[in-house]
């Protein structure tokens, strides 16, 4: 992950999407040809799925202690933290590294602030790949 948010904010008026004369902004953040790694709206931020930096030989749990650094790191620059998450979708190769997966979530997710979850056993982008992660947060 860079170290800033590279912007590009849209702002749109009118429309049959906007109330009459009202303007709604949309910034993205690491934008690319086929998708923004982040796009706020309003006071509410949404992740892409992220996953680990150089994930070639790390475990299940190295792999999620990445990504959730990397969430750190996409909240701070956007204005909020993990105590603001609303919601996680959670990708894992194989569902015998859950517990694994699970351990770092724990000790990592803000006490009384979990947000709703769900996991699922996915085939990944690359073989390399553990664990995928994408959240939604309130700023």
């Amino acid at each position: 992950m860079s170290g800033e948010f590279t912007n590009k904010v849209a702002v749109i008026t009118g429309g049959s999407d906007c109330r009459k004369g009202s303007a709604m902004k949309i910034e993205r953040h690491e934008t690319g040809p086929r998708m923004s790694k982040a796009v706020i709206h309003s006071d509410t931020v949404y992740l892409a799925g992220i996953v680990a930096d150089n994930p070639k030989g790390k475990s299940t749990a190295e792999q999620t202690r990445s990504i959730l650094g990397q969430i750190d790191s996409f909240l701070a620059t956007a204005g909020t933290n993990k105590s603001n998450l609303l919601s996680a979708n959670i990708w894992i190769t194989d569902m015998e590294n859950f517990a694994e997966m699970n351990a770092v979530w724990d000790a990592w997710v803000s006490p009384g602030n979990t947000p709703a979850r769900a996991t699922v056993e996915a085939k990944l982008a690359s073989p390399d790949y553990k664990v995928e992660i994408m959240v939604v947060a309130a700023r």
